[in-house]
């Protein structure tokens, strides 16, 4: 049985676990979620060598919107899709795709290895067949500005068929 911690702010608001999260950048500082509070966040798994790689261009969009905050984590787990380095991830997706959103070190999304905030999506928005892991390249998760995961979004799902659902946050 797993301990759960749950953490009070004056005011007795519960935080979320999603905003005391700290991961790498691409360019390597570590960046705290807490600066995503209030704000909508669509987290993606990225891959530059996967024929879903068109995304990127809707998810710039999604950005450039204002509408959600666009997080981007490459990650080589499907079919070695993700085999470069961070620097050249990010010379790939600013430089092909004009890039604006938000691109972290490549992690891993599924296994023993998976990262915390992974391990997190997953297990408050498992897959509609009840299953927790990441199937493919460009799954994503909508979380609302408190922290809570209200949405996954397997990966055919284009960048461009989220935006009813942000609306409605």
């Amino acid at each position: 049985m797993g301990a759960y911690v749950v953490y009070f702010v004056p005011g007795g608001i519960a935080m979320s676990m999603f905003h005391d999260l700290t991961m790498n950048a691409i360019t390597g500082e570590p960046l705290s979620f807490e600066q995503y509070k209030g704000a909508a966040c669509l987290v993606v798994n990225l891959a530059s060598q996967c024929g879903l790689t068109p995304q990127y261009a809707g998810l710039r969009t999604l950005e450039e919107s204002g509408a959600v905050k666009v997080l981007g984590f490459p990650c080589n787990q499907f079919g070695a899709q993700e085999p470069g380095t961070d620097a050249e991830i990010l010379a790939f997706a600013t430089g092909t795709y004009n890039a604006n959103f938000q691109l972290f070190s490549k992690v891993e999304v599924n296994g023993d290895g998976a990262c915390a905030l992974y391990k997190h999506l997953k297990r408050e928005q498992p897959r509609a067949d009840g299953e927790g892991d990441i199937a493919w390249n460009f799954t994503k998760f909508l979380v609302d500005g408190e922290g809570k995961v209200v949405a996954r979004y397997e990966p055919g799902v284009a960048p461009e068929e989220i935006q009813a659902a942000l609306r409605e946050l």
